[in-house]
């Protein structure tokens, strides 16, 4: 009789239960302040195939001390490479649904007990779901940890997870009807991967050679309608995205993805530094829709540079480093200015939004959760016994923790450099002020422009200082004033001047110590170029009153360095010291300006703002289009920013839902603002 058939008779079930119980008089009690599981097989038999289950029963023992019995389970081993390690992972199958985790958790027959024996820390896979929520991703699966016994053995700290799989609260996509019927809709939904074992029901792509396995609709289920149906999907997609036309928005490959999890999904690979994350990558397509969705995020415990095959990824991109085929889509992409806008974009939102700090603090939590329990998982495993490719090792937990927190510290930090010079090759494009603060970095030391002591009075030199997150000094207002810019401070609101005095010129008198001014927009002092150079994202910053540029002295790293007003001439492209990134930072608060009566009546001497109701489209007009250089923000009626545009284009609000929006932009140093109804 096969296991499979065993479900089937309720009798035998009920009398292999009672001989289990019978046979075992063990006290189920928890070990740790964790919850305990104890399982016992049928006869002890020993848990030896992926493919073939075994009956046994549960003991489950809550934080509370309540023992719950689960009948009629059925286990066997999972994972790959993970399976041949000494401590091993399984699945289980429950007889029925069961809530095993609460209600905030999926109602399901399947779930894993997740090893985590590869790290040391055991908790980067509960992190990483956790770095999923945080970016936004809909599903993440389930992290709770637990001291297991099996047969009567300690076998250590696990971590109950979910099966991936459709199903409410795991991918909660729709559920395609079996059998398949002449009305049913076969557009979805599929659950897929690149699948670098070729596991499964699996396909590759014509033009890229990407190894894909349908998980949903399962093996014995999927009809064929059903698997070319999804085939000829993804390889069309495949084809848009490896096409001459792949960066057009309609030609190409960005009508068939979903934009928000592709970012949130690919920034959460490149934090964790996973190098499998593109061995082994979840996608899916919902029922009537034309986009592919990215994620969820799944086996991470080689993650965070816990890989002695790649040595240290801290300042890696997995893009450049990691293994999988999933690499070849994703490089592609990089090649379009729209995926790099993107993901520059969405990682700063994520940066200034206190990623690392999130992170170092789940991580802090999860910790001291398990003390107990990883004391007592290595004195059975040993701490610092290498048991898959650990890259380091330890003789404490403490020291693994650490590690782990140091390398999210410096990846986090190098992940803004990487992006930002994955963008697509060419000239260092105008510099266009947004709702922003930003931080001038020095191109031959990385330090940022500061206000010597953190002043807030006018007259205090300029100088730059070690890029501190937070420090406000560092932050800088940037605002069009025609052709030029005026740059205020954060930390008192001062204006970055040039002081020279005497006669002035490109060459002439030059080595004066920048410096700051009470705001004044009508001072030339006070206004300055923003000149891009090369193609490596840098600027010079040159006054207008002075004509000179602004200069590192000396070229020197130390903190309190002199930034000066400094020569202006063939040199300002290749000396280093008058080269400067502007990174955006934190999102400039919103406040909601003074509106005027009407939209086509502010400023009529200056420009006017119009929209229109048949297009579903705002822009600017004025006599002086070049003066349109500002940029303008719409907010809904919540004060979140839904879209941003420059004001000499045309901004399409067809997407809103109807409502009413506001359009907020500087203009000299005023703030504007005008309503408009959708």
């Amino acid at each position: 009789m096969k296991i499979g058939n065993i479900m089937r008779f309720p009798m035998l079930i009920a009398a292999m239960t009672i001989a289990l119980c019978a046979g075992a008089q063990a006290k189920y009690e928890r070990l740790t302040n964790l919850p305990a599981i104890y399982i016992r097989t049928y006869n002890n038999v020993a848990i030896t195939s992926k493919t073939t289950y075994v009956l046994a029963t549960m003991w489950y023992v809550d934080e509370n001390d309540k023992v719950t019995q689960y009948d009629s389970l059925e286990i066997r081993g999972r994972g790959n490479s993970t399976w041949n390690l000494a401590k091993k992972p399984y699945k289980l199958k429950f007889h029925v649904k069961e809530k095993f985790l609460g209600n905030e958790h999926a109602n399901a027959k399947k779930w894993t007990l997740i090893a985590n024996a590869g790290d040391k820390t055991l908790i980067r896979n509960a992190i990483t779901s956790l770095l999923g929520e945080y970016t936004g991703l809909p599903f993440n699966p389930a992290a709770k940890f637990v001291d297991l016994t099996l047969n009567g053995r300690y076998v250590g700290n696990y971590q109950i997870s979910d099966q991936i799989e459709v199903k409410k609260k795991r991918v909660h996509i729709t559920e395609q009807d079996y059998p398949l019927t002449e009305t049913s809709d076969i557009t979805g939904g599929y659950l897929l991967e690149v699948d670098g074992f070729h596991d499964g029901n699996c396909f590759t792509t014509s033009k890229g050679r990407v190894g894909i396995r349908i998980h949903y609709p399962e093996d014995e289920e999927i009809a064929a309608t059903q698997n070319q149906y999804i085939r000829t999907y993804i390889n069309n997609f495949e084809t848009a995205l490896m096409g001459n036309d792949y960066t057009d928005a309609e030609k190409g490959y960005r009508h068939w993805v979903d934009s928000i999890s592709l970012a949130n999904w690919y920034i959460a690979t490149e934090v964790s530094a996973n190098i499998d994350g593109f061995y082994s990558t979840y996608f899916y397509k919902n029922c009537q829709d034309s986009l592919i969705y990215w994620g969820p995020l799944w086996d991470y415990d080689i993650a965070y540079g816990n890989d002695t095959r790649k040595g240290d990824t801290s300042r890696s991109l997995m893009t450049d480093v990691g293994y999988g085929d999933t690499r070849t889509w994703m490089n592609r992409m990089w090649g379009d200015p729209w995926f790099a806008n993107l993901i520059n974009r969405r990682y700063r939102e994520l940066v200034n939004g206190g990623m690392e700090e999130y992170l170092i603090h789940k991580i802090d939590s999860l910790t001291e959760l398990i003390q107990e329990s990883q004391d007592l998982n290595y004195q059975k495993w040993g701490i610092d016994r290498r048991m898959y490719n650990e890259r380091v090792l330890y003789s404490s937990y403490d020291q693994y923790v650490d590690d782990l927190k140091e390398f999210i510290s410096v990846h986090i930090d190098y992940l803004q450099t990487a992006f930002r010079s994955k963008r697509p090759a060419g000239p260092t494009p105008e510099f266009v002020a947004e709702n922003y603060y930003y931080r001038f970095t020095n191109a031959n030391t990385t330090k940022a422009i500061d206000i010597a002591g953190q002043s807030e009075e006018a007259g205090a030199g300029i100088c730059t200082w070690s890029n501190i997150k937070g420090r406000e000094s560092e932050d800088w207002v940037i605002t069009p004033v025609g052709e030029y810019f005026h740059i205020t401070n954060r930390k008192g609101g001062m204006a970055l001047n040039d002081p020279t005095m005497g006669s002035v010129g490109p060459t002439i008198n030059v080595g004066t110590q920048l410096n700051t001014a009470e705001p004044d927009t009508l001072d030339d002092r006070q206004l300055w170029l923003i000149t891009p150079q090369g193609t490596a994202g840098y600027y010079n910053l040159t006054n207008k009153y002075s004509q000179h540029t602004a200069n590192l002295n000396g070229g020197n790293s130390a903190d309190g360095t002199q930034v000066l007003s400094y020569t202006t001439d063939g040199k300002n492209s290749t000396s280093l010291n008058r080269l400067w990134y502007i990174i955006p930072g934190e999102e400039l608060p919103f406040t909601e300006p003074e509106e005027p009566d009407a939209i086509a009546d502010i400023e009529p001497e200056e420009y006017a703002l119009a929209y229109n109701a048949d297009t579903q489209t705002l822009h600017f007009g004025s006599e002086t289009p070049e003066a349109l250089v500002f940029i303008a923000n719409v907010f809904d009626a919540n004060g979140r920013k839904v879209c941003t545009f420059r004001a000499d284009e045309t901004c399409s609000v067809a997407e809103l839902p109807k409502g009413v929006y506001i359009v907020s932009w500087n203009f000299g140093s005023k703030v504007r603002s005008a309503k408009f109804i959708k």
